[in-house]
């Protein structure tokens, strides 16, 4: 009462074909759906130009701060910079400024 040869062979031919179909299901899944898949493509890319932009802002901003502190350097100070520096460190005010008081909560005195 076995199964005949004929239908061993086609069970086997069969069985061959759907774990071929599944493999190659398997790998085309995840060419879309895995995490380095097509889908995940856009989301990747949508991430790398925002790394972007904000990668050009921080530049931007190094070169304004590199300016700034090139000149309180002693090769070429800027007087304007020193002075600048020197009240924000100090508390100091010049002659000339004119100072407004501020109160607990920004009120003025």
């Amino acid at each position: 009462m076995g199964m005949s040869p004929e239908l061993k062979r086609r069970a086997g031919t069969a069985a061959g074909a759907v774990l071929g179909a599944a493999v190659i299901g398997f790998f085309v899944w995840h060419t879309l759906q895995g995490s380095r898949g097509l889908i995940a493509l856009g989301a990747i890319k949508e991430q790398l130009a925002i790394a972007e932009t904000e990668l050009a802002r921080l530049e931007a901003e190094r070169a304004r701060l590199e300016a700034r502190v090139d000149g309180l350097r002693p090769e070429h100070l800027d007087a304007d910079a020193l002075d600048e520096r020197a009240r924000a460190m100090l508390n100091l005010s010049g002659r000339d400024d004119m100072v407004i008081l501020y109160g607990p909560g920004g009120r003025l005195y």
